[in-house]
């Protein structure tokens, strides 16, 4: 009797081994599957990410394709972990995809990962990692490749805070998702309070339901509490609305907000003050000095879209190219199309240019990229902020090594400021 594990296996396993033959795999179109938010207030984050995949194959098919096979891409859409669980082996059994990249949600992806594992699917996550809190659910995965942990973000936004206003605070505030990204985000922010000496007085404790409209609550309390400085990992359309709020409100405060630029395109210079910190994750749009993938990438991106790329572009583009170095690598070592788990060590290790430069994946298959994050400023051709003080950091120095507790890592990293 077949069942359905052993179904799939032969649907992957046997294409791979009819394409043994160079010929064979050109004739074939590499089918990528993407699994994408495409409503809701994630959508954005979601069409952000296909358009960069979609600019990047058309390169990647104007010059060869991968390995000599052209780039056909297929989309569905991430919404609950069941139904996008059912689109995931929609994509593998009906659509016949080689690969599946995608997926936002943290929530979404530890339902996913599971069954790409089982099933010996490729599966390379945009933003989603396998994390339970702080804790890697997946530590020896064969075939799901994870962004960087989530705390990257908070662990810089907290060390640029150290670096640019220390002994310019003595209370401190938190405005932050009521979930457990939330709270771990705030935890490392005092943590690393602790760590570096700075002692400050917690004044107030805010806890958002992540899509909700409305923070004159939220913001009435912090004004009452007067903070010196207010943490933020608020995200999504919160954070513009909190920003916007605060900023109605008369709220003075210092604000560190540590994924800023995700929402880049809903902020304004007239209620983000100038000396915020914003993070803008593994990709900043107007980089000085950037490379000509990002200036190219950027400009064609604006003028086609009327708006600038985030982040999520920059992610979903690094693990196209990931993929396209662990196949051709692969490739040129079997001399025949490789099997998926030869793509997969392959992949590992190979070290990729992105929009916002280097990136690879550690042997566990966890990602390390450059983040960025700097001080906000205005300027008149722009209506969002850009960024001045501008730090760059590889995230091997922003996240917890492989195996290690992530509460002892705080403690005993060497951070450099």
């Amino acid at each position: 009797m077949i069942n359905r594990r052993i179904f799939l296996r032969g649907a992957l396993g046997g294409a791979a081994l009819a394409l043994g033959a160079p010929a064979i795999a050109q004739d074939r179109p590499l089918r990528l599957g993407l699994l994408a938010p495409r409503s809701g207030v994630g959508a954005f984050l979601g069409e952000d990410s296909i358009r960069a995949v979609r600019w990047g194959a058309d390169r990647i098919n104007r010059s060869g394709g991968i390995a000599g096979r052209r780039v056909e891409l297929v989309v569905q859409e991430e919404t609950t972990p069941k139904d996008t669980i059912e689109r995931f082996r929609h994509l593998v059994l009906q659509e016949k995809v080689d690969a599946v990249h995608g997926l936002i949600s943290t929530g979404v992806t530890l339902a996913v990962a599971p069954v790409a594992e089982d099933e010996r699917v490729l599966l390379q996550c945009w933003d989603g990692t396998t994390q339970n809190g702080v804790q890697e659910s997946m530590p020896k995965s064969r075939f799901v490749f994870r962004s960087t942990d989530n705390e990257c973000e908070a662990v810089m936004a907290a060390l640029m805070v150290i670096k640019h206003y220390k002994g310019k605070f003595v209370t401190v505030a938190g405005i932050n998702p009521d979930y457990s990204y939330g709270r771990n985000c705030w935890d490392t922010f005092k943590a690393l309070l602790e760590r570096f000496g700075i002692k400050a007085k917690v004044v107030s404790e805010q806890w958002v339901k992540v899509g909700a409209t409305d923070h004159t609550t939220n913001v009435a309390a912090l004004n009452a509490s007067k903070p010196d400085l207010i943490f933020t990992s608020l995200f999504l359309s919160d954070l513009p609305i909190f920003l916007r709020q605060a900023s109605a409100s008369g709220l003075r405060s210092i604000i560190a907000s540590t994924v800023a630029g995700g929402q880049i395109n809903d902020l304004r210079s007239s209620f983000v003050p100038e000396g915020t910190v914003l993070g803008h994750n593994t990709f900043f749009f107007a980089l000085p000095g950037a490379s000509e993938l990002q200036k190219t990438f950027v400009s064609e991106y604006q003028a086609r879209y009327k708006a600038v790329p985030t982040s999520s572009a920059d992610r979903a583009y690094f693990n196209l190219m990931a993929y396209k170095a662990g196949v051709e690598k692969a490739a040129k070592a079997t001399g025949r199309w490789p099997k998926t788990d030869e793509i997969a060590e392959s992949i590992v290790g190979a070290e990729v240019e992105s929009f916002g430069g280097r990136g690879r994946y550690r042997a566990d298959k966890i990602a390390e990229q450059m983040f960025y994050q700097g001080l906000a400023k205005h300027q008149s051709d722009y209506p969002y902020p850009l960024l001045s003080d501008i730090t760059v950091v590889f995230s091997d120095r922003l996240q917890k090594p492989a195996g290690a507790d992530y509460w002892q890592w705080i403690k005993s990293a060497d951070f450099r400021i």
